[in-house]
């Protein structure tokens, strides 16, 4: 088996902000259309659009270091799989909500297409 080049995952800090409405549940849709990391056995670019669905409990994501936190993946070597699970982790730590979902929907490798899907649900 090849030995596969790792690299850390982003560092920046995801904020949150207090949730303006906690009344009632509702859904915050995000689209993130350019992001990039780094394919780790063969170093060379990967490209795909992120799909982040989340009900907010106590607090929301802040938008610019959202943007700020994706757009660090420029430069780690990870696999889709692995990218769209470790953001549905650091983005569940942050904002703690009520349910998440995350789609991955990868740009053609290989004569491959990949989407993958990863759900949080609290729970109760």
């Amino acid at each position: 088996m090849d030995e596969i080049d790792y690299s850390p995952t982003p560092d920046p800090s995801i904020e949150v902000f207090k949730n303006p409405e906690t009344g009632r549940r509702y859904e915050i849709e995000f689209t993130c259309p350019e992001w990039t990391a780094l394919c780790p056995k063969s170093g060379f670019p990967d490209f795909g659009v992120l799909h982040i669905s989340y009900e907010p409990d106590a607090s929301c994501i802040e938008l610019k270091s959202l943007k700020l936190y994706i757009n660090a993946y420029r430069e780690v070597r990870i696999f889709h799989e692995g990218a769209v699970n470790q953001i549905l982790t650091d983005l569940v730590n942050a904002c703690k909500p009520w349910s998440m979902s995350i789609e991955g929907d990868f740009n053609v490798r290989g004569n491959i297409k990949t989407k993958v899907r990863a759900r949080y649900d609290r729970p109760v």
